[in-house]
């Protein structure tokens, strides 16, 4: 059976990581930026931190004029945050949870907590002309509340299945991997029922993609961090290349 192919967005924050290292100029994002169009990114996504830690300011403009893509902007929300995406108008805000201690975002948004502050900014951002979306565990309760806010788009979390496919050594009969892609699963189906669409990311690489690109009605996949590891060794445009490669034969099954 044959579905759409699924878009991929590519995450570039890493690329910046490396460059903040060293408070340096190099390696630039806006050139993984285009190395990831090269490779056939459909969107590029960068996440501008409060604490700044990897992409800066600047980095925001430079990586939208480099691109002819999609450009997704990660962000808390935050006055100061929503004001940037005001000022710089990318093609979508997402809005995620954010901690100064984390490594990595570590969980969905509780949108059905912070209905309150989370409306207005919906409401602010749709009045700029920017679609918004929400990273979201894959709890009904969760999309019901982004669907009463007018949000556009819900990102599932893919955290736990990716851990659990890992935990299990890839086996996909194994039921911890089986529970955690049939919550996905559900979660995507009431999303799109909502009118709204269903996007999914978070941990996820070139050994457990395809379970997640194969689910019927998924819009974009969201990764980074397994595309820059594996450009470390093969540069970014084939890495792009080899993870589009993947996500195209899972519309194939």
């Amino acid at each position: 059976m044959s579905h759409a192919v699924v878009g991929l967005s590519v995450n570039i924050d890493h690329v910046a990581t490396i460059r903040q290292a060293r408070r340096t100029y190099e390696p630039d994002p806006v050139w993984a930026a285009v190395e990831a169009q090269l490779g056939g990114a459909d969107g590029i996504t960068i996440h501008l931190r409060e604490d700044r830690r990897h992409i800066q300011d600047a980095d925001v403009g430079r990586v939208q004029s480099a691109c002819h893509v999609r450009v997704n902007l990660e962000m808390a929300a935050t006055d100061e945050m929503v004001a940037i995406a005001c000022r710089q108008r990318p093609h979508m805000a997402m809005l995620v949870p954010e901690g100064r201690q984390e490594v990595t975002t570590e969980g969905g948004l509780d949108v059905a907590g912070q209905l309150a502050e989370l409306g207005p900014t919906v409401t602010r951002l749709r009045d700029a002309g920017i679609a918004t979306s929400v990273f979201i565990d894959a709890v009904i309760a969760q999309i019901n509340a982004a669907a009463s806010i007018g949000v556009d788009v819900c990102e599932v979390h893919t955290g736990p299945y990716a851990h659990a496919f890992d935990a299990a050594g890839g086996d996909l009969a194994c039921e911890a991997v089986a529970v955690e892609l049939k919550k996905i699963r559900e979660a995507g189906q009431r999303i799109r029922t909502a009118k709204m669409r269903f996007n999914a990311g978070h941990a996820l690489n070139y050994r457990n993609v395809q379970p997640i690109a194969e689910m019927t009605g998924l819009g974009e996949l969201h990764i980074g961090h397994a595309i820059v590891s594996r450009a470390v060794f093969v540069g970014i445009r084939a890495a792009v290349a080899e993870m589009k490669r993947l996500i195209g034969r899972a519309a194939d099954h």
